[in-house]
């Protein structure tokens, strides 16, 4: 056996192993110096190894008990729920608001469709006064688009009926 003085323990300790019996010398295995029992790489019983199971006794707890000295109980705070609930949804009256531009009285009908998306947009922002004021006013620039509309239907078909003779 030869002497080694320079090296570190655990080479020292791998060296006279081997030196000692060459057979059972394992390649990846170093010497334990933690003071703590080896634990083998591939633990059997799962993938992270067998672990003892822990004894319970009646007197003791998993997680340390304090004393609460000068505290008479357990103060429980309410349970309080937060619902946000959807705001109304306010008609915008913009297929109205198109027919009226379309065939009724322009001027009326463009400003019909301007206070539609207005409702709209304040629909999606939540702006729930600001909708149903725009809805308001578009439904009642529709309802006079239709109206004098109708109006100017009525009246340029009897003018036409009139000059060609129909009425009299």
């Amino acid at each position: 056996m030869r002497r080694i003085h320079h090296s570190p323990g655990w080479i020292r300790h791998r060296i006279q192993a081997y030196e000692q019996n060459p057979s059972q010398a394992s390649p990846g295995s170093y010497p334990n110096t933690s003071g703590y029992p080896s634990q083998p790489y591939a633990a059997q019983g799962g993938p992270q190894g067998p672990y003892p199971q822990q004894q319970q006794f009646q007197s003791m707890s998993i997680y340390p008990q304090r004393s609460n000295a000068g505290h008479t109980g357990v103060t429980v705070q309410p349970t309080v729920f937060m619902t946000s609930t959807a705001p109304a949804h306010v008609s915008d009256y913009l297929c109205y608001s198109v027919f009226t531009l379309l065939f009724c009285f322009f001027p009326l009908g463009f400003a019909a469709i301007i206070f539609s998306a207005s409702t709209r947009d304040a629909n999606m922002a939540g702006r729930q006064d600001f909708a149903i004021r725009s809805s308001r006013t578009a439904l009642i620039l529709n309802n006079l688009a239709l109206g004098l509309g109708l109006t100017i239907y009525t009246v340029i078909t009897l003018v036409i009926l009139w000059m060609n003779g129909i009425i009299k």
